[in-house]
């Protein structure tokens, strides 16, 4: 018996969890269920976050969390409680299985068979953003070592547990060398650890054009975090519809199912919203936990029920669907197809799949780190580059020199183009005259240096290297 955590959310939530649980409790789930409130309502009683503490204590105690859709008040700063949850428990790897159905749910790639497994704290969403010149914000995109090989491991062990063939990565590394290089050069360390798994990397734009065209010749795909949220909801459309998909967000400790639709309050109360997604959710839990003949059954039931044409109002569909029914009634038929298997639709077995076991992320051997620049953003109005360097030139100290300026990454000195349009936000590149630097003591004379002129300093960044290799870009065009 596993103790799990459950949240019926808000809209249709309440109406599919019950629903939800009628099933995998019929088919034989070996569950106890300890129920908690979160979204709106805990929003609305003045709790930004829209989560007890109470309820964190009860979802840490028993590890495994099933959460129905929540609201999130429009406005009044109210965070969104799936990015806190995932952050806060550490659920890395976020997976969305995106099948076709055809024919019986409307496609236009009747042999799809993906899985999207997105990397879920860091990136972009780390949520750092700065207003930094008046014309000029940043976002961080901040991608670790950690974080890629913990997302690329359990890419390769998902395919290994799931008998899948091919493990392939998307990033933009042809741009972005440091953050998504780094994301590849993991995905190309780790591939080599199952060499019965094939692997290949494509670049994102072409690689998304290409999923989007012809999914089928695609398996298990692995990605940073932002391509993955895009993706993964363009996978779950084109297979046939968003509210039909499943979404596991698992950690080292802890773990967190759903769907990854909406609340849809419209139709809240009405006995018509498909349960579907958050059964997927729920499949995908009972694998987590082990129960996996009873995850077995529920998903062949659910393949058997949606063959046998009872479709909830989303996917009926004239001449393909036989009975239009609610929630309940959809539960229903479920049930009565437990111990029953798909006649057309692919058929799953789950019971001889071994447990998932990761290890533990094991820190690398410290590397030779040492400082050779820095670069110093400006904030400045004027628009020719050539003046602003003459400026700039006068802050030199004793051990570097100002090699290159550029404005949004194009270098424009030296030997700039005077077509680039520039912006008021600068970065200035200090780097050694004579190989590393001794300490940080030279920023400060820079930064003094800089006050001493008036010019307005926004930001710093290091230049290091790391055993001898260089850890920064370089300017496009330099």
């Amino acid at each position: 018996m596993t103790k799990i955590t459950v949240a019926k959310g808000d809209g249709i939530g309440p109406e599919i969890m019950d629903a939800t649980l009628k099933i995998i409790l019929a088919a034989g789930a070996e569950i106890e269920i300890e129920e908690i409130t979160v979204g709106e309502s805990v929003y609305l009683a003045g709790n930004a976050a829209g989560i007890s503490s109470e309820s964190w204590d009860i979802i840490r105690r028993n590890k495994i969390f099933l959460k129905a859709p929540i609201t999130t008040p429009q406005g009044g700063g109210y965070k969104s409680l799936n990015v806190t949850t995932r952050k806060f428990l550490g659920l890395y790897s976020n997976v969305r299985p995106c099948t076709s159905l055809h024919p019986y749910v409307s496609t236009k790639h009747p042999d799809m068979d993906i899985v999207i497994i997105r990397e879920n704290e860091e990136d972009l969403y780390a949520g750092i953003e700065h207003q930094q010149t008046d014309e000029v914000v940043q976002c961080l995109k901040l991608i670790s070592r950690p974080g890629c090989e913990k997302i690329v491991r359990y890419a390769f062990e998902y395919a290994r547990q799931q008998g899948r063939k091919k493990v392939t990565c998307f990033t933009k590394d042809n741009i972005m060398k440091q953050t998504d290089g780094l994301f590849h050069r993991v995905f190309d360390e780790i591939a080599k650890e199952y060499p019965e798994i094939e692997n290949e990397h494509w670049i994102i734009d072409i690689g998304a054009a290409k999923m989007a065209d012809t999914p089928e010749i695609f398996d298990v795909l692995v990605m940073p975090n932002l391509y993955g949220d895009v993706l993964s909801d363009v996978a779950a459309q084109i297979a046939g519809s968003v509210g039909l998909a499943g979404s596991a967000n698992i950690g080292e400790e802890c773990a967190m199912f759903e769907a990854i639709h909406g609340s849809a309050p419209r139709r809240a109360g009405q006995n018509m919203a498909n349960p579907s997604g958050l059964l997927q959710g729920a499949v995908m839990m009972l694998n987590h936990i082990g129960q996996t003949k009873v995850a077995e059954r529920v998903q062949n039931a659910w393949l058997k029920t949606i063959e046998d044409g009872t479709h909830t109002y989303d996917i009926f569909k004239d001449k393909v669907s036989k009975v239009k029914v609610g929630t309940k009634e959809f539960a229903d038929a479920v049930i009565s197809n437990l111990g029953k298997k798909p006649d057309l639709l692919k058929e799953v077995s789950y019971a001889n799949n071994a447990a998932l076991v990761l290890p533990t992320y094991q820190r690398k051997p410290k590397q030779d780190k040492e400082l050779v620049g820095v670069d110093l953003f400006v904030h400045w109005d004027g628009s020719n580059p050539d003046e602003l360097a003459e400026i700039i030139k006068r802050v030199d100290g004793n051990e570097v020199d100002l090699k290159m300026i550029t404005n949004r990454g194009i270098k424009v000195w030296p030997n700039g183009f005077k077509e680039t349009f520039c912006t008021d936000h600068w970065r200035c590149r200090f780097q050694s005259k004579s190989g590393s630097i001794a300490n940080k003591a030279f920023i400060a004379g820079l930064l003094d240096n800089c006050l001493r002129e008036d010019i307005d300093v926004i930001k710093t960044e290091n230049l290091y290297t790391f055993n001898g290799k260089q850890g920064f870009s370089l300017g496009q065009g330099q």
